[in-house]
């Protein structure tokens, strides 16, 4: 016998109608091929008997689910993250999902921290290296790579670094420059090792010295102006944040730029572009948006799907801190 329908039927009311569970339930009416045909089409009458509409928290509560997913960051302050987590929230609101968001500097067990926010969400996006692989592998919850080598198995997207970095400097020896400083410390990012050995390998090609590396204690602003280099150089910076220290610190010691010292970033904030900065343009909002659309795929997707690997394209942006000013933007 049929029941009888409520203005505000439940998932349970349509599994106890159907005879199936909620978790049936939940998969039949998105289409999942766990559910046969005929069981679909028996969910499916007895959700319009009743008038169900399925909400976003029955479906978390059918499925085991938080409705929530997490990001990890290596640390929460800087442009260039609020530009990733603007574009991974932007995504996530369209799958109807919260972001919880944690920041590992400065905490002293970073790995337990990430474990345990694991244990809170739908699926994880790990940016940086923020934990070490060992971590990521014994993770059982979904997990998309952000901005970090990859680790096999898991889905992974980053931004071209090595390839572009190689521009980078076969556009600042085009303006006759051979004494090359790199500041920012390859070890604390993947995206900086990346830039740093792009900068090495198009040297060591163009039979140039090889460039100073200075090592950083942070990869902001501040960290900028209190960067060692000298008069006649070009100096690559690891980000515009760098870069734009070492714009004020060349101003306070007296240096033209360009034409005592040469300075490039990597991001093209929209304060590198006021301060006619050349640098990189990478697409920090579509690297959130892309690992929160995998993350949702991976969370969503009830049959094996082999890792994915993306490299998102990056463009050297010509400005007059380089040299004789150039509207034109290489690929």
């Amino acid at each position: 016998m049929a029941m009888k329908a409520l203005s505000k039927a439940t998932i349970y009311q349509v599994a106890q109608l159907a005879g199936v569970s909620i978790a049936t339930v939940s998969r039949a009416l998105r289409g999942s091929d766990l559910v046969t045909e005929q069981t679909r089409e028996r969910v499916r009458a007895a959700a319009q008997e009743l008038r169900f509409t399925p909400s976003r928290l029955g479906r978390s509560l059918a499925e085991g689910r938080h409705a929530a997913n997490g990001i990890v960051f290596p640390e929460l302050v800087g442009p260039y993250y609020a530009e990733v987590v603007l574009g991974y929230e932007a995504a996530a609101a369209g799958f109807g999902s919260s972001v919880l968001i944690l920041g590992t500097k400065g905490r002293p067990d970073a790995s337990a921290a990430v474990r345990d926010l694991a244990a809170r969400v739908d699926g994880l996006t790990v940016m940086g290296q923020t934990v070490g692989d060992d971590v990521i592998r014994g993770l059982t919850t979904p997990v998309v790579l952000l901005a970090r080598d990859p680790v096999p198995g898991v889905d992974t997207v980053r931004a071209q670094n090595e390839r572009t970095a190689q521009t980078l400097v076969e556009h600042l020896l085009g303006h006759g420059h051979r004494r090359f400083t790199f500041l920012g410390d390859p070890q604390v990012a993947p995206d900086f090792k990346g830039r740093f050995d792009g900068v090495r390998k198009a040297l060591k090609r163009a039979g140039a010295e090889p460039a100073d590396l200075v090592p950083l204690n942070g990869f902001d602003l501040e960290a900028g102006r209190q960067a060692t280099f000298h008069k006649g150089q070009a100096v690559v910076c690891a980000n515009d944040e760098i870069a734009l220290g070492v714009l004020l610190a060349a101003e306070a010691a007296g240096l033209r730029v360009p034409q005592d010292l040469a300075v490039t970033g990597w991001d093209d904030l929209l304060a590198a572009r006021f301060a006619g900065l050349t640098t990189v343009r990478q697409p920090m909002r579509e690297l959130g948006a892309t690992a929160a659309r995998w993350l949702n795929r991976r969370i969503t997707t009830d049959r094996p799907v082999a890792a994915r690997r993306r490299v998102l394209p990056t463009q050297l942006v010509v400005r007059r801190s380089c040299g004789i000013h150039s509207p034109e933007v290489h690929r």
